[in-house]
């Protein structure tokens, strides 16, 4: 089984639309992987907290079955936790999860 791990950290706005969520969108769709799952941590929690037309990509992501997940201590540092979590994105440790994830053969990818 194909697995990915998109890693979305950074806190510019094109990258996250003309890649991160871009490509997020369409590699369940499409077949590129067999499971997918998109990580925030850091600023880009608080630059989709903010950012509506961010928060609308994401949802097309979700929607084509990618999980989510963000990274609890960042969201809490920004106070958008309630933000994150009511646009459907789980808030956990997401050290774990990254370690699991390189544990288990997943590919990983940064932004």
């Amino acid at each position: 089984m194909n697995k990915l791990l998109i890693v979305w950290s950074t806190e510019e706005v094109e990258v996250a639309k003309k890649m991160v969520l871009l490509y997020g969108s369409v590699i369940l769709p499409r077949g590129y992987w067999d499971e997918a799952h998109l990580m925030i941590w850091g600023p880009s929690a608080r630059v989709l907290a903010e950012n509506e037309e961010l928060q609308t990509m994401l949802k097309t992501v979700q929607e084509s079955g990618v999980e989510t997940s963000a990274c609890i201590v960042c969201s809490d540092d920004y106070g958008v936790s309630a933000k994150l979590e009511a646009l459907g994105i789980e808030t956990a440790h997401t050290g774990e999860l990254l370690t699991q994830a390189l544990q288990n053969d997943w590919k990983v990818i940064t932004f």
